[in-house]
């Protein structure tokens, strides 16, 4: 809101004397980290329902597609972003919580009459994020039931397309979920990553039984899997460094591979035949 009591134009903000300025900065590594996660979370959902849902001969494929979609669909938002038809954006610094929900300061002058004042202070943090969600579900519309259906043919009619389906669930999600709680989230996601990670982490090793390096390194897939793990717990690290100093918190890296040492070093002593043994000699 400006001196004027008007709403800045979309691209602009109000500045300390309430004039309405062009922004014109780029936005900070922070940002795009969190831009990254937002940008990652359809991608890992695709690849968890694909997995999920599709056959082992064509979820490398659906995999793959996916990813195209996903990346496709950044490039495509990126380019359509002021300025329109280069890879860099211009942003609006973000300078507290409540800039992500300015719908909720709407000055009432007179106490009486309210001025709808609402606009992307956080340019174009907010609405970047649900123009990148329509291209991913478009896009997904347009490529995946054609690929499914030339090669799912041996799963049953009913399961092919399963994975979309939950698609066509969790983007709305996702959808409001930025829309309500995007500048929860923008603050919060380094501990998301984290918590999530290890959690998820820990529940793949105890359901593939993996208990020694060799039954880990047993199959491709696993190492791809915790590879995977380890970069976003790398991520998580790096974001949270940002908040801090970044240079004193970069050997925090090391401890990347921590969980799975820990899990591999303590899954023998938690293995539930050896308690459920142990408390029958007790008796």
């Amino acid at each position: 809101l400006n001196f004027w009591l008007q709403v800045c134009p979309r691209g602009e903000r109000a500045n300390i004397q309430k004039v309405c300025e062009r922004c014109t900065e780029s936005p900070e590594l922070y940002d795009w980290l969190y831009l990254g996660f937002m940008a990652m979370l359809p991608l890992v959902l695709h690849w968890f329902f694909i997995e999920w849902y599709s056959g082992k001969k064509s979820a490398l494929l659906q995999h793959l597609t996916a990813m195209l979609e996903c990346s496709v669909s950044a490039v495509v938002t990126l380019l359509l972003t002021d300025p329109v038809g280069k890879l860099s954006i211009r942003s609006c610094q973000v300078q507290m919580l409540s800039d992500w929900y300015t719908m909720l300061y709407n000055p009432s002058p007179d106490y009486i009459n309210t001025l709808h004042c609402t606009q992307e202070a956080v340019y174009p943090l907010y609405t970047i994020v649900l123009i990148y969600y329509a291209f991913c579900l478009v896009l997904m519309m347009l490529l995946r039931p054609l690929l499914v259906k030339k090669i799912a043919r041996g799963l049953v009619k009913s399961d092919r397309f399963r994975s979309i389906y939950a698609a066509l669930y969790f983007f709305p999600i996702v959808t409001v979920l930025q829309a309500i709680g995007g500048g929860l989230l923008y603050y919060a996601f380094p501990y998301i990553i984290l918590v999530l990670s290890l959690v998820t982490l820990a529940v793949y090793m105890s359901a593939s039984e993996i208990q020694s390096f060799r039954t880990l390194v047993a199959k491709k897939k696993r190492l791809v899997v915790l590879l995977s793990h380890w970069l976003l717990h790398a991520y998580g690290i790096i974001s949270i460094s940002l908040l801090d100093k970044l240079e004193l918190s970069l050997p925090l890296l090391a401890l990347v591979p921590g969980p799975t040492l820990f899990y591999i070093a303590t899954a023998k002593f938690t293995e539930p035949s050896r308690i459920l043994s142990e408390g029958g000699t007790g008796h």
